[in-house]
Parts: C-alpha cells; sequence; structure tokens
C-alpha cells in the first residue's frame, strides 16, 4: 500500500529535490516576530529572494511549511508514471496529472512575481487574445515535447524560488491591488500573506483533483 510519505522508496523524478525545497522553506532561523521582519541583506538578490530559504521562521516557515506538505501531495500523486500516464484524463475532466502539475507550477511562478512587480506581473484580463487563452489551455496538459520530469523539475525550481522571496520579504502585509479582472472585487489590496494563502488553497485543491486522477488510472491512492 502506497503512503503520501513516499518512503517505500519509490518517487517521481526530481521528488528530492521538491522534499530539500520544501525543509528549506519550512525550517532554520531568520525573520523577527510574527514573519514581518526582513531576512538581512547579505545573501539577498535584486530580485528580493535569499540564497538561503532556510531562514524563514514564525509565520512565514508555518506558511512554507504548509504550501511544501501540498506541493508533496501533488507530487505524490505522479509516482512512478511514464510520460504517456501523466498525459491520460481518466475521468470526464479535460484534466490530467502533467497538466495539474504543470498548471499548479505556472500559478505560484505568477503570483508570487506579483508579490514583487505588482498587478503587472498578471495582465489584464479584459485583454486576452485567442492566443492567450489557448497557452492558457495548454497549462493544463502535458504536450507531447514535455516530459513528466521536466515539469516536475521546473516545479522544483518555482518552489525554490518562492521559499527564498519569502524568507527575505520585508513585509508580508503591505497590499498590493489585485490584477485587473472581473473575479477581483473592486478595491481590493492583497498582502503578500494573502497571496501565500492563495497559492496553498490552489495547491491543495489541485492535490484532490490529482489523487482522483490517480486513483481512476491504476488505483493507486495517496492515502488509505
Amino acid at each position: 500500500m502506497m503512503t503520501s510519505d513516499g518512503t517505500n522508496g519509490r518517487g517521481a523524478a526530481g521528488e528530492d529535490r521538491t522534499a530539500a525545497a520544501g525543509a528549506a522553506g519550512a525550517g532554520g532561523m531568520g525573520s523577527g516576530p510574527g514573519g514581518t521582519g526582513a531576512a538581512g541583506a547579505e545573501g539577498v538578490d535584486a530580485a528580493g529572494v535569499t540564497d538561503d530559504p532556510a531562514a524563514a521562521s514564525g509565520e512565514r516557515a508555518d506558511l512554507l511549511a504548509m504550501l511544501a506538505k501540498h506541493r508533496h501531495f501533488l507530487r505524490f500523486t505522479t509516482r512512478d508514471l511514464t510520460d504517456d500516464q501523466a498525459r491520460e484524463r481518466t475521468t470526464v475532466s479535460e484534466l490530467c496529472l502533467g497538466g495539474l502539475i504543470k498548471h499548479v507550477m505556472y500559478v505560484e511562478r505568477r503570483w508570487t512575481t506579483f508579490i514583487v512587480e505588482g498587478p503587472s506581473a498578471m495582465g489584464d484580463a479584459s485583454t486576452r487574445t485567442e492566443e492567450d487563452i489557448a497557452r492558457r489551455a495548454d497549462e493544463f496538459r502535458l504536450l507531447p515535447d514535455e516530459t513528466l520530469a521536466g515539469v516536475l523539475d521546473a516545479y522544483t525550481e518555482v518552489a525554490l524560488h518562492t521559499d527564498g522571496l519569502v524568507a527575505a520579504l520585508p513585509d508580508l502585509s503591505a497590499p498590493r491591488p489585485p490584477p485587473q479582472a472581473p473575479w477581483f472585487e473592486p478595491g481590493a489590496r492583497w498582502s503578500a500573506r494573502r497571496v501565500l494563502m492563495h497559492i496553498i488553497a490552489e495547491t491543495a485543491q489541485h492535490a484532490g483533483h490529482a489523487d482522483i486522477i490517480r486513483e481512476s488510472l491504476d488505483g493507486a491512492k495517496t492515502m488509505g
């Protein structure tokens, strides 16, 4: 029986590096009480990302630990799969496992860029072209020229960037207006904290979708 911690010694490509990324984001020394203090300038690049994501502590460590947990559950659904299996639709949904990994990776990357750059990083939903819509649809597919291992490696890099950014942010409470889109309330302001909670919720939701898709594929479960 498979368990969610992967202790059977098997795992999808890139699993060890993501486990390391999650551990880096979840412990160590760092910013002040409540997670609102900035990491030291040493080791922080121009984008505000520390090369020591283990510097997170307090609230930051809690947020990153929860995100790492749900990243792991999502990745665990792809253990031992071939690329063709990762492309397979196993329910009436259009979703497949490789596409879910891609989508969540893009979501995390876009929203962490928003933390640094503001709404310009996300674009205006009202100006989307047909090409933009097609590109968005491809986020949910593992395309013929893509591999599961490659997508997992890209997700690992995004996770490491997120963990380093959160450890180095001067203030989790600093607000920004969200992107222009009908699903954001007028006049809303999103703090880095709220963005991180959104990324966690998105990752957890799709980890549940992925678990159903995997069980439908070959009976394997994340838990139970």
